[in-house]
Order: C-alpha cells, then structure tokens, then sequence
C-alpha cells in the first residue's frame, strides 16, 4: 500500500508497471475504490505505468470536511501526479471518476493525453435526485440506501450469476463511510461542465453499458457527441460498471482505442 498527503488529505494509491512507460491513471465511481479496476488494469501493466487511487471518501483515503468539489478531485488527483514526477497521463474515469477525468482535462490540458470516459456525462442526475439520497443517508446511513443503490450498479443477470462477488460489491459499497458518501453525492449534485467540455480536444473513448440504468446510453452518447474528439462506443450485457461486468471486452475497446490514436 502506498500513501501520499494531498492538500492535506492522505490519498491511498497503487501503481504497477514500468515506471518509464506511458503513465494511465483510472479513477473509481460513486461508492466503490480502486479495486473495480483490478481486471481491466492488469490487462495494460505490462506496456503502461498503472496508477490508480482511492478519492477522497473511498476506501483506504482520508474523508474531507466541508464542501469538497468535483474540481477539488481533480486538484488531488494533480497533486498525486505532481509528488510521482508525472507530466502527463491518459487518464480513465468512470461514472463519478469520469467527472474528475473530464475537469482535469479542462484545467491541466497539457497534462492529458487522452480520455477513457465511462458511463459518465458532464452533467449527472438533478438536485433533487441528490438532495434525497444525502437526506436518507443522514436520516438512516448507508446500511439503509446499500440495497437501492447497488441495484443500479449492475445489468438485472449480474446478481444470479455472480452471486458472491455481488455480495462482496455490497460490502465495498456499506463500507464507505457516510460522510465519505454524501461528500461525494454533494460534488456530484454541484458539478456541471456542459459548457466546458467543448474546450475537450484529447483523443476520448467514450464508453457505457447497454444496460446503465444510472447514466443511460442515450445520456452517454449526447455527451460523447458534445465533445470535439470523441467517439462513443456501448458495452453489451453490461450495467453501470463495465470493468466489473465485461471488463476483456472494455479492454479490447480501449486498447483498439490506444492503437488508433498511437496513445
């Protein structure tokens, strides 16, 4: 395990891979850690310098106080690059971690060589929608909102066919402290980069499951189709988490993806 103390926060990350190989960062949804991407990552270790990290919240990482922004992620996740000596990265975020993707590459463009979006979008859900889940967190915790929430994670087959491994996604996701969660969901309510990500002009994949019941494929491809340099690609027989559920498949389209643009 390894440490690092950004913006006075402690940050867990992992990296793996030759050092001097192209860095790829991924970066973790809503309510999961790094680990999500433990099957997708292994698949490029060998030609890239993997890095992935718990965001603030999440996993083994500290839980910020006060109001903690989408950009504020972001921040973090430059302030990890900065102490690894790290200039630039293609860097792979889904749903929650999509988000910070995309303001890091609004903010540090010279800093991204490209983008691996996955059922993400530059707008998620409304307020309301938010607002009601931060309130039944803090009436009841997460115990109370676990069955609802993980429900969405996946396609409807996912829980009969993988019945273990559902069960231990269940206990990644009651885990997280509430506070680490409704932080998260606050900076999820917040964020609107609609009218930012035009300025986008990296290579980006932009991926989604055919079965999202969260950001659907319609929301992903509206969002694909506002940017200047991307393409949009769905996932079959795949929910919210494509690494999880199909992750040779998204690997294939990334790494078709990496090839196409001599990433």
């Amino acid at each position: 395990m390894k440490f690092a103390k950004i913006n006075n926060l402690t940050l867990h990350y992992q990296t793996q891979g030759p050092p001097t190989a192209t860095p790829l960062l991924f970066a973790n949804s809503l309510g999961t850690d790094l680990r999500i991407w433990d099957t997708v990552a292994a698949q490029f270790a060998d030609n890239y310098y993997i890095i992935r990290y718990d965001k603030p919240g999440h996993g083994l990482s500290d839980t910020p106080t006060g109001s903690y922004t989408i950009h504020d992620h972001a921040e973090a996740v430059a302030g990890l690059l900065d102490q690894l000596n790290i200039t630039s990265v293609i860097f792979a975020g889904i749903s929650m971690g999509g988000q910070i993707a995309q303001d890091f590459a609004i903010h540090h463009p010279e800093q991204v060589k490209g983008l691996v979006l996955c059922d993400t979008a530059a707008k998620l859900g409304s307020a309301d929608s938010w607002n009601q889940r931060i309130d039944g967190i803090r009436q009841k915790g997460m115990a109370s909102m676990t069955d609802t929430i993980i429900a969405r994670w996946f396609a409807p087959s996912y829980p009969e066919q993988h019945p273990i491994d559902y069960a231990g996604y269940y206990n990644m996701l009651s885990r997280i402290p509430d506070n680490g969660y409704i932080s998260a969901c606050k900076a999820l309510r917040d964020a609107d980069m609609r009218h930012q990500v035009v300025t986008i002009q990296v290579p980006s994949l932009v991926l989604c499951g055919t079965e999202d019941a969260a950001t659907t494929t319609d929301i992903v491809k509206s969002f694909a189709d506002s940017m200047p340099n991307a393409r949009f690609e769905a996932i079959d027989d795949a929910g919210h988490l494509p690494c999880i559920e199909q992750p040779t498949i998204m690997s294939s389209k990334i790494r078709q993806f990496f090839k196409d643009n001599n990433l």
